[in-house]
C-alpha cells in the first residue's frame, strides 16, 4: 500500500510541475494586446489642443502666413498651421480663443458658415498615423454648453386634426352633405356638428378611413379624439425625428464630438464640449424655423388667413400651404443680380413635383414664402410668429429648384438658409435649461480625477505588495497592465467618451481588478494550508476561483449594461468605464497574472514561497 500509495504521488506530482508552463502563443497573446492598447492609450496622454477647421470650399481669402498675421495682430497665439488640399487647420495656444479665432478668419471667407470649431491631437504624426486618437471627453471634462429642450406635441396632434377636418369636409362635400360645422380645440381634439340623417354615414367613413381616431357621440356632437397609443405613438416619432434634426444642425454649426439625446418622454438633451461661446449655438438649436409656401389672395374669405410681412402690411394667403420646409433639402445664400440677399433652394423630388403641379397652373398669380418661428413667452405659453418675407408672381413652373427673395441683409440670408438647411421642425422646441462649463472648471476636474485615480491606484499597489509579498508584485504589475488595457480600449471605441463620473468607474475598476488576484491568491494560501506543493496550489487556486470571479463580474456587467442602455451623459460615461473595466480586469487577473505567474514560478513545483 505504501508504495502504491507513493506512485499516486509521485504521479500527480509529475502533471503539476507541467500544469504551470507557458505556451508560447500566450506570451504573443499578452504582449501583443500590450502593445496595440499601449499605442491606443498613449495620445490621450499628450492630450489635444484647440483648432479652427478651414476647408477649401469656404474659399478663405488669406494663406497660412496670412491666417498666422492676422490672428496675432488680434492677440490670438498659433501653435502651428496645418494645411493640405482639402483643408487648413489652425491649432491655437489658448483654447479660450477659439471663439474669438473662428470669429476673425469668417470676415475673410467667401462662405464663413463652412468654418468649423475642432480639436487637433497634440501626439507624434507617427503615432495619429497608425489610427489612433486620444480619449474623446465629456462636457464636464472639456467645458463647454448644454442645453435641455423640450418638444411641444401638442402642434402635432392639432395638425393631425386639421387633416382631419379636411378631409371630412371633402367626404361631406362629395356626399351632398349639408350644415357641416367642424371645431378644432387646442387640444387636438375635433368637434363635429352634423346632420341627424348624415351621422351614419360620416361614422362608417371615419371608422374606415381613420381607425385611429376615437369617435364619441355627444347629443347632437361627434367628438373626435386620437387614441392614447396612436398619440404615444405619434410623440415619440416627433421627439425621434426632431432629435435627427438636431443632429444635423449640429453638424451645421460644425461642433465637433457633441452630444445629441432623448431625455424622458419628451425632452432632448445637448452637449457642445469645447463650446464656450453659447450665443451662436442658442440661435440656431434654440429656433423653430419652418419655410411653408401659400398661394396668394386678393380678399379674405373663409379659405383664407391674414401674415403680416416686414413692413407690417396685411397678406392674404390660402389656410393650406402649397409646399412645407420639410422636403427641403439644400438652402444657399447668396447675392442677386442686383447684389441684393436671396436664398437657393433645393426641394426633393416629391416636393419639386407638388411645386412643379402648383406653378404650373398657377403661372401669373402671387405665391408667398412665409417663415414660421416658435418661441416661449416668461409665462411659459408657446407663441407662434409668422412672417411673409416675400410675396413673388410665378413667372414660369417651378421644379426642384428656385430661389427666393426679400430675406433681409446677407447675414439674415445666411442665418435662414442654415436653419432650412437643417431641417424644419414638425414640432416646436424652446431651451428650458442651460448650463455653460468654462475650459479651466473642466481642466479642475480632469486635475481632482486622475488625482483619486493615482492615490487610489498608489494604496491598491501598497497594501497587494505589502500584504501579498511576492505575488503581490505580480498582481501589481496586471493591475497597472489593467489601466493601460482599459485607458487604450477607450480609445479605441468609436463614440466612447470619458466623462467625469467615468473617472469614479476608472477608481472602481482598481479594486475590482484587485479583487480578482484577491480571490485568486487567498485560494492558493488555502491550498497551501492543505500541504499542496506550490505549483499544485497556483494551479488549483486559480481554477477554483475563476467560477466565482465570472459569476461575481457577470452580474455586474448585467448592471453596466443596463445603466448604461437606459441612462444618459454622466451615468452613461460611469457605466461605459464601470463596463469595460470589468472586461479589462478579467483578463489582466485570470490570463495575465497567470501567464506571469508562471513565468516567474512556474519551474519551482516545490519551492515554497510566502504568500
Amino acid at each position: 500500500m505504501l508504495i502504491n500509495s507513493s506512485f499516486k504521488t509521485s504521479a500527480k506530482r509529475r502533471p503539476s510541475a507541467l500544469r504551470n508552463r507557458n505556451a508560447v502563443w500566450k506570451y504573443l497573446v499578452l504582449i501583443t494586446t500590450l502593445i496595440i492598447m499601449g499605442l491606443s492609450a498613449m495620445p490621450t496622454w499628450y492630450g489635444e489642443d484647440a483648432a479652427i477647421q478651414i476647408p477649401t470650399s469656404a474659399t478663405l481669402a488669406l494663406d497660412p502666413q496670412g491666417i498666422h498675421r492676422v490672428l496675432l495682430q488680434h492677440d490670438v497665439s498659433v501653435k502651428k498651421i496645418n494645411s493640405n488640399p482639402q483643408f487648413t487647420q489652425v491649432v491655437l495656444a489658448e483654447p479660450t480663443m477659439q471663439a474669438q479665432a473662428k470669429e476673425i478668419l469668417a470676415g475673410y471667407a467667401v462662405h464663413p458658415e463652412k468654418l468649423t470649431l475642432a480639436l487637433s491631437p497634440s501626439a507624434p504624426d507617427w503615432l495619429l498615423q497608425l489610427g489612433f486618437s486620444p480619449i474623446k471627453l465629456g462636457l464636464d471634462l472639456r467645458g463647454g454648453v448644454q442645453f435641455l429642450l423640450d418638444v411641444d406635441t401638442t402642434p402635432v396632434y392639432r395638425l393631425q386634426a386639421e387633416a382631419l377636418a379636411n378631409a371630412v369636409r371633402d367626404f361631406a362635400q362629395t356626399q351632398g352633405i349639408r350644415g357641416l360645422h367642424l371645431r378644432n380645440t387646442n387640444d387636438g381634439q375635433l368637434q363635429l356638428i352634423l346632420p341627424h340623417e348624415a351621422r351614419a354615414a360620416v361614422s362608417d367613413y371615419l371608422a374606415s378611413h381613420f381607425p385611429q381616431w376615437q369617435v364619441m357621440r355627444d347629443g347632437k356632437m361627434l367628438k373626435l379624439q386620437l387614441d392614447p397609443r396612436e398619440k404615444t405613438e405619434l410623440r415619440v416619432r416627433t421627439v425621434q425625428q426632431n432629435l435627427q434634426i438636431m443632429r444635423t444642425r449640429i453638424e451645421s454649426l460644425g461642433v465637433t464630438e457633441a452630444l445629441v439625446q432623448r431625455e424622458g418622454e419628451n425632452r432632448i438633451r445637448i452637449e457642445l464640449p469645447g463650446v464656450q461661446d453659447p450665443a451662436v449655438a442658442k440661435d440656431v438649436i434654440g429656433s423653430t424655423a419652418t419655410l411653408a409656401f401659400y398661394e396668394a389672395f386678393p380678399m379674405v374669405d373663409g379659405k383664407t388667413q391674414l401674415f403680416k410681412n416686414a413692413q407690417g402690411e396685411t397678406v392674404i394667403v390660402g389656410k393650406k400651404p402649397v409646399l412645407t420646409g420639410t422636403h427641403i433639402l439644400d438652402a444657399r445664400a447668396n447675392a442677386g443680380e442686383l447684389g441684393q440677399a436671396e436664398v437657393n433652394i433645393t426641394l426633393d423630388s416629391e416636393g419639386g413635383k407638388q411645386m412643379m403641379t402648383f406653378s404650373g397652373t398657377h403661372i401669373g398669380k402671387p405665391m408667398a414664402t412665409v417663415f414660421s418661428e416658435y418661441s416661449r413667452q416668461p409665462d411659459g405659453t408657446l407663441t407662434q410668429k409668422n412672417k411673409v418675407i416675400s410675396v413673388a408672381t410665378i413667372q414660369s413652373a417651378l421644379s426642384e429648384r428656385f430661389r427666393i427673395t426679400g430675406v433681409g441683409t446677407h447675414q439674415q440670408a445666411q442665418q435662414l438658409a442654415l436653419l432650412l438647411r437643417a431641417g424644419s421642425m414638425t414640432a416646436p422646441v424652446t431651451i428650458v435649461a442651460e448650463r455653460t462649463i468654462g475650459p479651466s472648471l473642466g481642466a479642475e476636474n480632469i486635475r481632482n480625477g486622475f488625482a483619486a485615480l493615482g492615490l487610489g491606484l498608489a494604496s491598491t499597489l501598497l497594501f497587494m505588495a505589502l500584504w501579498y509579498r511576492r505575488l503581490g508584485w505580480i498582481a501589481n504589475i496586471a493591475l497597472l497592465a489593467n489601466m493601460v488595457l482599459l485607458f487604450g480600449l477607450i480609445a479605441l471605441i468609436p463614440g466612447a467618451v470619458l466623462t467625469l463620473p467615468g473617472i469614479a468607474g476608472l477608481v472602481l475598476t482598481v479594486g475590482m481588478a484587485v479583487d480578482t488576484n484577491v480571490l485568486i491568491f487567498e485560494r492558493i494560501r488555502d491550498k497551501l494550508k492543505e500541504g499542496r506543493s506550490f505549483a499544485n496550489a497556483i494551479d488549483c487556486g486559480f481554477k477554483s476561483a475563476v467560477a466565482t470571479i465570472f459569476d461575481a463580474n457577470i452580474t455586474t456587467m448585467i448592471t453596466a449594461v443596463v445603466l448604461y442602455a437606459i441612462g444618459n451623459g454622466p451615468i452613461k460615461g460611469f457605466a461605459l468605464t464601470l463596463g469595460l473595466g470589468l472586461l479589462t480586469s478579467m483578463f489582466t487577473g485570470i490570463f495575465a497574472s497567470r501567464v506571469l505567474i508562471n513565468l516567474v514560478y512556474g519551474r519551482h513545483s516545490s519551492h515554497e514561497v510566502r504568500v
